[in-house]
């Protein structure tokens, strides 16, 4: 869907903090209307405390947000009736039919649904024969489905969804993409957050990439790949020491997690070269070796130093 750079959110240097903690530092971004905006980082790297601060579920410390062109801090209640919300925990009701939880939330959204229009909404999302389930017949990826379907029974104009896909298997994980896809096809701007590289890359227009808090870089996923500048990055077990890696001929950066060490080059024929000759100096095994070409994880790595962390 084409996207418009009118924007929806306006998020202006908020910073959150819990005791000597900083959860969120000083981040600035706007969500523009039509897109799918993505947070991408680690469990803990401040993803969901931004989050519900749009959501107007917690204060920030400083900073302000406007949604839909209100403060958060003086209209939440407007601000509520036209968002969804989907939180990272799944919550459902557990003594309720599927279709009984959608009845239940748009009567609490004062728009009622009959049980025709309940059945409608479930099937949107193929849950439609779970409509007589309650939320322990149901798989992971079904309850997922549910839950963002309870966070469109008010017919929102912004979705905020919090690792919508965390915990579910590929096959289950694809299928509510295409949910999500739907979604914006609709005309919904949709907001995430997310540890999954793949799926920023796949489903968000521009992706926010966060760490302690910090906000690191915003853009284009092709546009944050394209900052690496044609980097191929070779990973090898921890054996080798980092410093003499960095002298080989070929080498640009070379970063360890602790667990492997990433070696970032244009030429990976004379890196390979160079790699080789090392081991056998070092009498060393290169064991399992990797090479791949720029994705969002190298993007991850060159701005933090580290590979993501789940």
């Amino acid at each position: 869907m084409q996207t418009s750079l009118e924007p929806v959110i306006r998020v202006e240097n908020i910073s959150k903090s819990f005791g000597s903690l900083m959860a969120v530092g000083s981040i600035t971004f706007d969500v523009y209307r039509g897109e799918i905006f993505g947070l991408l980082g680690p469990n803990g790297a401040g993803k969901t405390t931004a989050l519900t601060i749009i959501e107007g579920l917690r204060c920030a410390d400083n900073g302000s947000v406007e949604v839909l062109g209100m403060d958060v801090s003086t209209n939440a209640a407007s601000i509520k009736a036209r968002i969804g919300v989907q939180l990272q925990t799944t919550s459902l009701l557990p003594d309720l039919e599927a279709i009984e939880q959608v009845m239940l939330f748009s009567r609490l959204y004062g728009i009622p649904y009959d049980r025709s229009a309940a059945q409608s909404l479930l099937e949107d999302f193929d849950l439609g024969d779970k409509a007589r389930s309650r939320p322990g017949k149901l798989s992971g990826g079904q309850k997922q489905r549910l839950a963002i379907a309870l966070a469109l029974v008010n017919e929102p104009e912004i979705v905020l969804l919090d690792e919508p896909t965390s915990g579910l298997d590929p096959q289950s994980r694809r299928k509510l993409w295409r949910f999500i896809n739907d979604l914006q096809a609709h005309g919904r701007t949709i907001v995430l957050t997310t540890h999954y590289m793949e799926e920023a890359e796949t489903l968000c227009d521009r992706v926010g990439i966060i760490d302690h808090g910090r906000l690191l870089a915003l853009d284009t996923p092709v546009n944050l790949i394209n900052q690496m500048d044609g980097r191929t990055t070779i990973s090898t077990p921890a054996l080798l020491p980092p410093i003499p890696l960095q002298e080989i001929p070929g080498v640009i950066d070379v970063f360890s997690d602790g667990e492997e060490v990433h070696i970032q080059t244009k030429d990976v024929v004379l890196v390979l070269e160079g790699l080789i000759n090392h081991a056998k100096k070092s009498a060393v095994s290169l064991g399992n070796l990797h090479i791949r070409q720029p994705n969002l994880e190298d993007v991850f790595l060159n701005f933090t130093g580290h590979k993501i962390r789940n």
